[in-house]
């Protein structure tokens, strides 16, 4: 079957040059380590371990081509959020090591955008923050118990009152909100490409149009021979139900975005978000927008279903009534925009643990390795995961490896049907607490039990 790339997401559509596969695996082959998968995860990893040690061969193996999953879907934001509350993380690991978790995501901000001026990337970044608004009295007492929270752990985040929000982005019904500066604005399929380009000229190769079937320890076996190499990293994210004996350990759960056509200045002065700030509120079905560096609004969020079996196919990236809503939820933040048209309409999975614990790891005796679970904040993670993962291979001892996402393993999710039941009733009860909030006011008990039920 014949792709037109461009089709994939604004991003891809904007890349400078046309996107032509590179060669498939044609038989067996050998490296010393075999990644699975070519989006950000598995080229981070190879880029830091090709600076570690530059004699290392290194294959990655990609269904399709670099960057065709979430790494050039997604929402563009490279923030330091981790699907984990430090709360939560304290509980689990200690306060110390939660807040190391989390100093190393911000970390990880820098870093991204550092390789990419060092490498000559042009992915647009813009290090403006992010703004969470607060549009009902329920949505605020959130943002006042998360600034809470932040000061108790040292953390950056403003608390904003009504009118210090709207200097920022111009939305209905702002009540204040919060603001983080450790986010950045970026276009993510030139980041991928561009670093899929640097590992390869450094001597990696990658093999496109190639999937996986299953990875066993000192192997990844594909329909058109094994790689064998004594370490072998899955780094397939919201495509891992696709890998042999994979289904139940993450959930592909579908995120759609859509993308106006470039603004008007005298509409940005309207709406804000002059420092290219990404954006969000404090509702429970999650959305997420940017202003892309050519002046477009990028809006996205939760909503479409989770498919039986954990099932990932094309014509779930598209799914109109979705995004119809993405555009009347747009419309209603922002009325001038009610008359401008949507230009690209995508989406795609991405992947959620059971206990929404982004993990990574290396299982010595086997030589597999994985990363993964990003629930969405995945490109900065990612990174953070590669220098992880080229330290694991090495066998170094860093404070890298000492995080507590390290080795953490988590439990599968449930059999078919009780996945989907419990997945598609909780999408069905947020969007049914974000409604009950919005005409009471009164924070939703019914959220609480979701994210209980969630392991959240």
């Amino acid at each position: 079957m014949t792709i037109d790339y461009r089709d994939v997401s604004l991003w891809f559509d904007q890349l400078a040059e046309p996107v032509v596969p590179r060669a498939a695996l044609t038989g067996p082959t050998n490296a010393d380590v075999a990644i699975v998968g070519a989006g950000f995860t598995g080229l981070w990893t190879a880029y830091y371990l090709q600076q570690a040690d530059p004699k290392l061969r290194i294959v990655l193996l990609e269904s399709e081509v670099a960057g065709f999953g979430a790494s050039g879907r997604n929402g563009g934001w490279c923030s330091a959020l981790y699907p984990v509350s430090l709360p939560t993380l304290a509980k689990e690991a200690g306060r110390k090591a939660a807040i190391a978790q989390h100093d190393a995501m911000i970390d990880s901000v820098a870093e991204v955008i550092r390789v990419a001026a060092a490498e000559g990337i042009d992915a647009g970044i813009a290090h403006g923050g992010t703004l969470t608004l607060a549009r009902s009295p329920a949505q605020l007492e959130r943002a006042r118990a998360e600034a809470d929270e932040a000061r108790e752990y040292g953390r950056d985040l403003d608390l904003l009152d009504a009118d210090a929000a709207r200097t920022r982005l111009n939305a209905t019904n702002i009540l204040g909100g919060t603001f983080t500066p450790h986010c950045a604005a970026l276009q993510p399929a030139t980041l991928v490409r561009g670093l899929a380009d640097v590992v390869e000229r450094r001597g990696a190769t990658i093999f496109e149009r190639t999937p996986v079937v299953r990875i066993e320890p000192g192997a990844a076996l594909t329909d058109r021979g094994a790689v064998r190499a004594p370490i072998v990293i899955r780094a397939t994210e919201g495509y891992t139900a696709k890998l042999q004996g994979q289904r139940r350990a993450i959930a592909p759960v579908y995120s759609l975005i859509i993308a106006t056509e470039p603004l008007p200045d005298a509409v940005w002065d309207e709406i804000g978000l002059r420092e290219r700030e990404t954006f969000t509120d404090f509702r429970h079905l999650i959305i997420y927008g940017q202003r892309s560096a050519d002046g477009r609004m990028v809006f996205g969020g939760r909503g479409a279903p989770y498919h039986l079996w954990s099932r990932i196919k094309p014509g779930y990236d598209r799914v109109p009534h979705v995004f119809e809503l993405l555009r009347d939820t747009l419309i209603d933040l922002f009325p001038a925009l009610k008359d401008r048209a949507i230009t690209h309409r995508w989406g795609g999975p991405l992947g959620i643990a059971r206990d929404w614990h982004a993990s990574v790891g290396l299982d010595r005796e086997s030589g597999l390795g994985w990363a993964g679970g990003y629930v969405g904040d995945g490109v900065s993670t990612t990174n953070l995961a590669g220098r992880t993962l080229a330290d694991l291979v090495r066998g170094a001892t860093s404070p890298l490896t000492e995080l507590p996402w390290v080795g953490h393993r988590s439990r599968n999710w449930e059999p078919e049907p009780l996945r989907w039941l419990g997945a598609n009733a909780g999408l069905r009860a947020m969007t049914m607490a974000d409604r009950a909030e919005t005409r009471g006011g009164k924070t939703s008990r019914v959220a609480g039990l979701v994210n209980a039920m969630m392991g959240r």
